[in-house]
């Protein structure tokens, strides 16, 4: 072998090696460790616009229990309340109307349901 041929292959094992110890090193010696990644904590802002998918989808698949049970993983308030508290994040941060119109459509949908407990 030449000597420019050996220079290729010590620097492909140079890559190699770098790889393999990045890799020992991110999934052996200091993994990730997650923490606080459930969405009720999720800033107000990426909760507001979760809430809106859900009533995006609520409108689309008209089922109010399926929309219920999503609005169940933004935490332990009442799910009236965590839509009214994405439709007056909506009003300030300038959402378009028919947004809103959605998540406005889901929370009477979910007042009537509940029977105004909620």
């Amino acid at each position: 072998m030449t000597r420019r041929t050996w220079r290729f292959v010590f620097f492909g094992l140079a890559i190699l090696a770098g790889f393999a110890a990045g890799l020992g090193y991110g999934w052996g010696i200091n993994p990730v460790r997650y923490s606080s990644t459930s969405p009720d904590s999720l800033r107000v802002d990426y909760q507001a616009d979760l809430v809106l998918m859900i009533a995006e989808l609520y409108q689309a698949e008209g089922d109010l229990a399926l929309a219920l049970a999503r609005l169940d993983f933004l935490g332990d308030a009442p799910p009236v309340e965590t839509v009214n508290r994405a439709i007056d994040y909506g009003e300030t941060h300038g959402y378009a109307l028919a947004d809103l119109a959605r998540m406005r459509n889901l929370a009477a949908d979910i007042h009537l349901a509940l029977g105004g407990i909620n």
